[in-house]
């Protein structure tokens, strides 16, 4: 089970960090990832990450950085300087493989996904 938090409003070049707890995963196992979906648009990928790396959509690259505390089993997702064009709901999600397919930026296909949190809401005005 995946649970995201720290979703709310924000005023643009505001700063938010979500986390997404896990329950039966131990994500340095996982490759593990964000999306987002806006109202009438398609659900994007943010980021991913897996033990030897991260990756970014170009729209977050330089504002937005993925990590994870597998101590804590929770993937964070720390969004700066945020922009209106961010207002989106926002779901982690897990693959099952070791290894993000970061090649031809396949990790943000969301078939590749197996599980899924709930989503939260991020506002930015």
């Amino acid at each position: 089970q995946l649970v995201e938090s720290g979703g709310g409003s924000v005023q643009a070049g505001g700063s938010l960090r979500l986390s997404c707890a896990a329950s039966g995963y131990t994500y340095s196992s996982y490759c593990m990832g964000w999306f987002r979906q806006a109202p009438g648009k398609e659900r994007e990928g943010v980021a991913a990450i897996d033990s030897d790396g991260t990756s970014y959509a170009d729209s977050v690259k330089g504002r937005f950085t993925i990590s994870e505390d597998n101590a804590k089993n929770t993937l964070y997702l720390q969004m700066t300087s945020l922009k209106p064009e961010d207002t989106a709901v926002y779901y982690c999600a897990a693959a099952p493989t070791h290894r993000c397919p970061f090649y031809d930026n396949n990790w943000s296909k969301t078939s590749i996904y197996n599980w899924w949190g709930q989503g939260t809401q991020v506002t930015v005005s």
